[in-house]
Order: C-alpha cells, then sequence, then structure tokens
C-alpha cells in the first residue's frame, strides 16, 4: 500500500503522511434515527390509496388469503460497502485524508415448490469491486475530473504491484473539499463511496428490467430506502429517467426516523407507529419532494412484523416500507 500512495501523491504533486488506518465502518450507528429539528419532518398527511382512514389497517386476513398463492415477492437486493482511512495527502498546505471503499451488491431469487411452499433461494447477479477516493484538488492539471481520475486508475492499475497481486481498482472516486456547517472531508469522502453503492444498486435493478426478471406478480424487495437523492454524476443521476425500472420495486427498511409522519394536527406521529398491533400497518401516505427530485412521488407505510413483547424497543419489529408512485392512476390519490 505505502508504494501505491507514494505513485498517487507524485502523480497528483501532493504529499503523503503514514496516518493511523482504520475502519469508518466499525463506529455503531444507533438503531432509530432521530430527527432532531423540526425542519427534518416530513408532512405525510394526504393518502396514497383509496382508504381514507387514519386507523391501522388489519392484514391478518389478507395475508392468510394471500397465503395460498404463490408469493408476490420473488427477488431481494441489498448492498453494503466498508470504508476504510488509508492515508492522508497534502495539496496546497492543506491536508485531506485518502478514504477506500469495498462494495458488494447482490440479488437472490425465492424459489417455490408447486404447491407454493418455500423450496430455495439462489444467485441471480452480483457486484463486487474496490474503490479509491481522493480529494477534487488532487487533480492539478485542470482536465475534466472524470478523466484525470479514470486516467489515474488506469496508471494504478498497470502498476507491477497491482498486477503480481491480482488487485484491480474499478474507479478512483473524488470528493468536494468545499465544506459547509459541521461537514468533514471524512464524511465527504464516505458519502461518495455510498453513492457509488447506490449507484450500482441502481444499476442491477436496471439489468433486472433489461432481463424482464420484474413484472406484477414478481416484485423485488431492495434492502434499504429508494428515496435516491438527485445526484450531479452517474448514468442513474435523475430519477426521473428510472422511475419506470421501480415500477415493481420496493424499499423495506429496518431503521428509520420515526418522527417522519405528522397526523392532522401537525403532530409527529412516533407514538402511533410504535403501538402498531402485530401485523398491523399504518395508511399509505403520500409523499411529493417537488421539482429537485425530479417530481417523483412515493408511497411510504409502516408495518409491525415482530410483537412488541420480542422486541428491544418499540420501533424494532416494525418495518417502513416505500413504493414509487408512477405516473397515471397510481399517483392520483
Amino acid at each position: 500500500m505505502g508504494k501505491l500512495l507514494k505513485y498517487i501523491a507524485e502523480e497528483t504533486q501532493g504529499a503523503c503522511f503514514t496516518s493511523f488506518k482504520y475502519c469508518y465502518d466499525t463506529i455503531i450507528a444507533p438503531a432509530i434515527e432521530y430527527g432532531e429539528a423540526e425542519k427534518e419532518y416530513i408532512n405525510l398527511k394526504e393518502y396514497a390509496e383509496d382508504v381514507h382512514d387514519p386507523k391501522p389497517r388489519d392484514m391478518q386476513q389478507r395475508a392468510a388469503i394471500l397465503m395460498n398463492g404463490a408469493p408476490l415477492f420473488k427477488y431481494f437486493l441489498d448492498g453494503s460497502r466498508r470504508v476504510y482511512k488509508v492515508d492522508d495527502i497534502q495539496y496546497d498546505k492543506k491536508v485531506f485524508p485518502i478514504v477506500s471503499g469495498q462494495i458488494s451488491v447482490a440479488c437472490c431469487s425465492r424459489d417455490m415448490n408447486e404447491d407454493n411452499t418455500f423450496k430455495s433461494f439462489h444467485h441471480v447477479y452480483e457486484e463486487s469491486y474496490p474503490v479509491l477516493c481522493l480529494p477534487v484538488t488532487a487533480n492539478g492539471e485542470g482536465i475534466d475530473n472524470y478523466v484525470f481520475f479514470r486516467n489515474l486508475c488506469n496508471k494504478l492499475n498497470g502498476l507491477p504491484q497491482m498486477i503480481n497481486a491480482g488487485v484491480q481498482l474499478d474507479k478512483i472516486l473524488y470528493y468536494p473539499t468545499k465544506l459547509e456547517g459541521h461537514e468533514t472531508f471524512e464524511n465527504k469522502g464516505i458519502a461518495k463511496i455510498q453513492d457509488e453503492m447506490i449507484e450500482c444498486e441502481k444499476r442491477i435493478v436496471s439489468h433486472l428490467v433489461s432481463k424482464n426478471l420484474l413484472n406484477q406478480d414478481c416484485y423485488l424487495i431492495k434492502d434499504g430506502s429508494i428515496q435516491y437523492k438527485p445526484m450531479k454524476t452517474g448514468d442513474f443521476k435523475e430519477l426521473a429517467h428510472i422511475r419506470n425500472n421501480y415500477r415493481h420495486v420496493i424499499g423495506v427498511s429496518k431503521k428509520f426516523n420515526p418522527n417522519l409522519m405528522k397526523d392532522n394536527k401537525d403532530q409527529s406521529s412516533a407514538g402511533q407507529i410504535a403501538r402498531l398491533p402485530l401485523y398491523h400497518r399504518t395508511p399509505a401516505f403520500l409523499w411529493q419532494p417537488g421539482e429537485q427530485w425530479g417530481n417523483v412521488n412515493f408511497a411510504i407505510w409502516y408495518v409491525r412484523v415482530r410483537d412488541i413483547s420480542k422486541t428491544e424497543s418499540p420501533y424494532a419489529g416494525i418495518l417502513k416500507v416505500e413504493k414509487m408512485l408512477m405516473t397515471g392512476k397510481e399517483a392520483e390519490y
């Protein structure tokens, strides 16, 4: 690693330091993400379903009926990334972290027997690759950032050390160096690697759609939110352009902000969510983030899948479910 870092410093006219190396992911995040500021609340008072009743819906009878047929959810997608601080590098008398990441995203499918009992899971598709993330100031040549860091990546991959080790970087990412508020350079680098993982997830969803694997009888569950923020780069940066790929996809999150919903009195619905009985869900509410998100609307609801007496916290047995709304009747509630 030392020789590679030295090569990067020479190619970018920087100076590396022998810094303490560690994995950012060893920091344990809280299970519940509480919003601290009123501005973080999102008003979800409008419904995204035909029944405009604020009371929880009992799903047990409907679930019993559906158990007699084939399951709707056939495919499952999950992504992960490990992020490491590997060194510090200096440009223009400022020191920036060099961050590396290992990205993995995989999809599996659930196969059923003829009597609709579970048979097995099998591998469908996956991508796994390493990336490096440098400050954008590493590009001192004044050329296009994508071209510069792509060329640097190719040079690194051509080094004997990389070839002999059988390791190839997929790409070198770059993070902006302008800080706002409580931002840090480390968080900028981690965010770029997180964005890359999300782009990988979008690619795999696009791949499944291109193979005609997703339809009204075969849905995909994506682990985590599908409320993708707009991005400035990437093949899938504009949400409005990829919305059709998510016609048969839902996002399911185990961690969420329970204060997200407000009732008709503009009060947080966190208590209502926490008190959900087993196998009950909230109404599906409409979220309209606006033009910044390409005017893509979402339906959001919460469902309890574990008895509250068997969980560590009131929200541990609850899932947040998201569905992108398509054009037409689906988005007209």
